[in-house]
């Protein structure tokens, strides 16, 4: 009986690890929200990193998080160090890209787990306002396709983005 049931884990730990070696190399994940204003409003809070305070879904998940910011004060050039606990981890941002309606993010996990990634907001005017889109993608090693089999990148990080858009609406339509 204990030999029939380890054989079925055993096998069954093998399914996910060879699923997993077929999962795509790269992923990508997306939320999105209409914010009642312009463009050029909601890009300051994602610009200035001293304004995520206001709306990033991981500020309230250490209180103790220690923060450090450096390059330029906001824009281009503009970095965001963190260091907190396994809730929010240790990493660092960097605005890399700033177009009239876009702004990327080099984003860099350190600690839980080694990440390199990229975050993307992309603002597009409507007659209800802007709709915002925060997207995140980059390359998906072994080990995070196996994780992706087991949770889901959609289901860890997708909540956390919908609790930051929508408090992104709330102080940006202020």
């Amino acid at each position: 009986m204990l030999k029939t049931i380890a054989i079925i884990i055993a096998l069954a730990i093998a399914a996910v690890l060879i699923y997993a070696a077929t999962q795509p190399d790269s992923f990508r994940m997306e939320r999105s929200i209409t914010i009642k204003a312009p463009p050029e409003k909601i890009s300051a809070y994602l610009t200035d990193f001293k304004q995520w305070t206001a709306w990033s879904p991981w500020e309230n998940k250490d209180p103790a998080m220690k923060r450090t910011y450096s390059g330029s004060s906001t824009g281009m050039g503009s970095v965001y160090d963190w260091t907190g606990n396994n809730n929010v981890g240790t990493g660092r941002m960097e605005v890399t890209g700033i177009q009239p309606n876009k702004v990327t993010i080099k984003l860099d996990f350190l600690k839980p787990f080694e990440a390199h990634n990229t975050a993307e907001f992309t603002l597009e005017p409507q007659a209800e306002g802007t709709k915002v889109v925060w997207a995140m993608f980059g390359p998906a090693r072994y080990i995070n396709k196996v994780m992706n089999v087991i949770v889901g990148m959609d289901k860890m990080v997708g909540p956390d983005f919908e609790a930051g858009l929508a408090k992104l609406k709330v102080a940006a339509e202020k």
